[in-house]
């Protein structure tokens, strides 16, 4: 059995960047993903401007794709009610079959060694070593890290916490993605808002448009199980929305689609396990930073992992000091985009605040500033 330094399960942003962090320090490094590259993925596909310089660190050269620049923000109500506040940092458009793509080549030509098409299945701790298993290999490593997204078989056979919360608000979101042709600015990012949910439209690369919503599961029973219905009917009901779906063509023969969203408080350690990007933590998507939080998690683990590594610290202040810096980093921002979503579902709260916050634009300005962070 082979023995590493690092075994990190789930090739998203965080655990790709991590695993060409730890590679760039020295350490053996290995990591599993259940899907082949490259692979389309339910996001937003905007990240932050805080993540830029980082990214480019990392060997991926963001300048020379001519990606969209977004700065301006629209955030619609059902009836129609519009908002529209500049954004000071801005952000940028790139989709996750690209970014997540290239960090893969650039993690596998620096010699991460990594496995597609094979899920992990267990994951046991056993005399200060990690025995991590998929369908075809057995490895060993000093530390185990999940980076395994939004949901996983694997919250379900660690027994995370974070699944017995009963809070019923948070639980049982579905999230729904096309490409799509549309006529609408690169520098806009639009957030249009319909009865329990709210769906950003944002340019990416090759003249294409992410249109990707989130809404709970009773709406798509409500609408017979059928998301084409859903969408003609309840998404439909706000008019940019039913503008879209009218007007532009979908570039997908289907939505991709996952289903059991869970926005509940989730622990960054589970069976002595580091978690990292959205396995640490899921920030309510309306709040556009979720991908930037995956890399800054990663760069902050990644450099207690070094210590660690280079045995100037112990596992224990490992694990102590990474959850207090992920807490200052991430948990002001997890709160405050758990209450937003909770006011953004509900259609007369919506129109209220669009109504207020329009009056008073310092105060969006705030609220913006609230869900991001600074340059990495």
């Amino acid at each position: 059995m082979k023995k590493y330094d690092c075994v990190i399960i789930g090739g998203g942003l965080a655990g790709l960047s991590l695993a060409i962090l730890l590679k760039k320090k020295g350490f053996d490094t290995i990591l599993f993903e259940r899907k082949k590259f490259p692979f389309h993925r339910v996001c937003g596909e905007y990240i932050s401007m805080e993540a830029w310089e980082f990214i480019q660190g990392l060997g991926i050269p963001l300048d020379s794709f001519n990606l969209p620049k977004i700065n301006q923000l629209h955030v619609s109500s059902n009836s129609g009610n519009l908002l529209k506040s500049t954004l000071s940092m801005g952000g940028f458009g790139i989709s996750r079959f690209k970014i997540d793509n290239l960090l893969y080549e650039k993690a596998k030509n620096m010699g991460v060694e990594i496995i597609e098409e094979q899920a992990v299945h267990s994951i046991v701790y056993e005399n200060e070593e990690f025995f991590v298993s998929s369908q075809k290999l057995k490895v060993c490593g000093r530390i185990a890290i999940g980076g395994f997204g939004k949901k996983s078989n694997l919250d379900n056979v660690l027994n995370r916490k974070y699944l017995s919360n009963k809070n019923q608000l948070l639980k049982n979101f579905i999230a729904v993605k096309y490409h799509i042709k549309a006529e609408s600015p690169n520098h806009l990012i639009e957030l249009h808002t319909f009865k329990d949910g709210y769906c950003g439209v944002s340019k990416i690369e090759n003249d294409q448009h992410c249109l990707c919503y989130l809404t709970t599961a009773q709406n798509l029973k409500n609408s017979n199980n059928n998301i084409e219905e859903m969408e003609n009917t309840i998404l439909s009901s706000n008019p940019f929305l039913k503008s879209y779906f009218k007007n532009s063509e979908k570039l997908y023969k289907k939505p991709l689609v996952i289903s059991q969203i869970d926005f509940s408080k989730k622990n960054l350690m589970e069976k002595n396990i580091l978690m990292v990007g959205d396995s640490a933590g899921l920030i309510a998507p309306l709040c556009g930073n979720g991908m930037s939080m995956a890399f800054k998690g990663s760069k902050i683990l990644s450099e207690w992992l070094d210590l660690f590594f280079s045995k100037k610290i112990d596992k224990e202040t490992l694990f102590i000091n990474y959850k207090k810096e992920w807490e200052h980093a991430f948990g002001w921002r997890l709160r405050v985009g758990r209450g937003l979503q909770l006011i953004l579902k509900n259609t007369k709260h919506i129109n209220r605040a669009i109504y207020l916050l329009n009056k008073a634009p310092f105060i969006t300005k705030k609220l913006i500033s609230l869900t991001h962070g600074k340059k990495i």
